[in-house]
């Protein structure tokens, strides 16, 4: 069976199908983990012990000493991610109260909320379609890439712009996976090439174990707010990496 294959039809599948598995679980059997318990319940909650590993094998396949395509693309789509994520959030918080909007059409938009979905990168799907659309030195930036992957960029973009603070050992635990997993594929190439193995590999579990956080009640409830946020990340977001991939990376 060509079940690898067929999946990779999609494009990011890796990532989007067990996505959308784990939300189908959760909507329609959302006590599957408590019933089983043990290593199944782990491996369908186990977000945060998951992309723990995934951080650190991001980190190990980091090399200080790539190349100066790879790194130029991905520290170039890093940063201008990152710092177009919190300029929308310094404009955002001159009209949007601390609660968030309470009433009408944007009722639950919060600061937060903007910074997050502007702010997010998914790695996997990124990885997932440089293989398949792009160059292997493409897929070569996701090492940078993926470090937007989890809370660790958006707490450091509130701190940074002052939208809020977090104390240092939330970020500490945050980045220090991502630290060891670098230290230790600089020391020894050996570690790195069997760090960055699992790599893709982890991909499919932490999305389904993220999509279990997930019902298909959301999207109900996201409503036409939900639908506007995507397409607006999609325009705005993707319009500014565009204009650095191609004139700056």
């Amino acid at each position: 069976m060509k079940i690898k294959a067929t999946i990779e039809r999609v494009p990011g599948g890796m990532m989007i199908i067990p996505l959308f598995l784990g939300a189908a679980l959760n909507t329609f059997a959302p006590g599957t983990a408590e019933f089983f318990g043990g290593f199944t319940g782990a491996l369908i909650t186990g977000t945060l012990p998951i992309l723990g590993v995934f951080i650190f094998c991001v980190g190990a396949t980091i090399d200080f000493r790539s190349s100066g395509y790879i790194a130029r693309k991905g520290i170039t789509l890093l940063l201008g991610k990152v710092g177009f994520a919190a300029l929308l959030g310094v404009i955002a918080a001159q009209f949007i109260p601390d609660e968030g909007i309470q009433s009408g059409f944007f009722a639950g938009l919060s600061v937060l909320a903007i910074v997050v979905v502007m702010n997010e990168t998914n790695g996997g799907l990124y990885l997932a379609l440089m293989n398949h659309m792009g160059r292997k030195e493409d897929a070569g930036a996701f090492a940078f890439i993926s470090t937007e992957s989890g809370p660790f960029m958006t707490m450091v973009t509130f701190g940074v712009t002052g939208l809020a603070a977090f104390p240092w050992e939330t970020l500490a635990a945050t980045v220090i996976p991502f630290l060891l997993g670098c230290i230790l594929g600089n020391l020894d190439h050996d570690l790195r090439d069997l760090f960055s193995k699992v790599v893709p590999a982890i991909i499919p579990f932490f999305a389904f174990s993220l999509g279990n956080t997930l019902n298909f009640g959301m999207l109900i409830q996201s409503g036409l707010l939900g639908i506007f946020i995507g397409v607006s990340v999609v325009i705005l977001s993707g319009s500014s990496l565009f204009l650095l991939d191609r004139f700056i990376a």
